[in-house]
């Protein structure tokens, strides 16, 4: 099946080196010519600009875009709208907030062009693992994009989970979760590092728990990973780059009469820290690193620029999360 990616950052790379051994054609396009070149020298079609792109492209036009969040991705579907035809379809892989891609779907179908919100997990290991696709868009374009989120995604790990919003929706939903379950590690893991009457293999503690606990998961077998080649974890920041859906999911739990502690703990204490240095804030990102590269940072969006336009602003943290007690008091 032909597409086009847009974008060719980590992610968006490694989906299109994905989708080209599952025996897909691409059509790539970057603003490093370089990367371009790269790609299609793997195969590729390379364009040189969007226009080229929706040339390069047969009808119905499939344009996947891996693009940071915010004004590039409007920027960047601005730009397409007058080389589309009716029937086409944009899909937003990024991390888009769903009352985006609610707006971008209603102002897309007014021109007969469809728009596929699909939230993407699995990070820099998804070429190799395979990406979790939560899809939302209409049944007849998920339909006809079927092909391609089965291949990038591993057995199972791909669902149409509703109408357009909805895949970002769940995947704003599943970063909160994310969040939530790095902090409660890293406070645990903090707990063991800090206590004054043991000195404790966290590696081994942390191999221990993947066997058999019930708190063994991917994310411990990261931070597993992590403590066996620094058990102080010394070389790593205490923070995570911030996507903006931790925040998304916090603020939509404070509109909500659910309370989501856990989640709203990680995004205090991530945004808010209150040590100059803390083994809980370096526990946390210890395995998001693995998930995203150095530092933890986006991979939509570390790196080298993927779209017209700058990468948005910091959300500033509503005011009703401002202040408050420390998150890791026990309540």
């Amino acid at each position: 099946m032909q597409f086009a990616m847009v974008g060719l950052g980590r992610m968006g790379g490694d989906m299109v080196r994905r989708l080209m051994q599952a025996g897909h054609a691409a059509v790539v396009y970057d603003l490093d010519a370089n990367v371009v070149a790269e790609y299609a020298s793997l195969g590729a079609t390379a364009a040189t600009n969007l226009e080229d792109v929706c040339t390069r492209l047969s009808t119905p036009r499939l344009i996947w875009l891996m693009v940071p969040a915010g004004s590039a991705v409007d920027e960047t579907i601005a730009q397409l709208i007058p080389m589309l035809s009716s029937g086409d379809i944009i899909v937003d892989g990024g991390n888009s907030f769903y009352k985006d891609s609610l707006r971008r779907a209603r102002e897309l179908s007014a021109r007969g062009i469809e728009f596929i919100d699909a939230g993407t997990s699995g990070g820099i290991w998804g070429l190799q693992n395979g990406y979790c696709m939560m899809v939302g868009g209409s049944t007849q374009a998920v339909t006809h994009c079927e092909p391609i989120f089965r291949a990038l995604a591993p057995a199972d790990g791909y669902a149409h989970v509703g109408a357009s919003g909805s895949g970002h929706y769940v995947k704003m939903v599943h970063n909160g979760i994310e969040y939530g379950m790095l902090q409660a590690y890293a406070e645990g893991y903090q707990i063991l590092h800090a206590s004054p009457d043991f000195s404790f293999d966290l590696h081994q503690i942390a191999g221990l728990w993947n066997h058999g606990s019930v708190v063994r998961s991917w994310l411990n077998e990261l931070a597993e990973k992590a403590f066996s080649a620094d058990a102080e974890l010394a070389g790593i920041a205490g923070y995570v780059a911030d996507s903006g859906e931790g925040r998304w999911t916090v603020q939509k739990r404070s509109i909500s009469m659910y309370r989501r502690r856990s989640s709203r703990s990680r995004c205090w204490r991530g945004c808010h820290p209150r040590q100059s240095k803390s083994f809980c804030r370096q526990g946390n990102p210890c395995p998001a690193q693995q998930v995203r590269g150095p530092f933890g940072e986006n991979p939509n969006e570390a790196g080298r620029p993927t779209s017209p336009g700058k990468s948005p602003p910091r959300r500033e943290i509503p005011p009703r999360l401002k202040g408050g007690p420390d998150p890791c008091t026990v309540v």
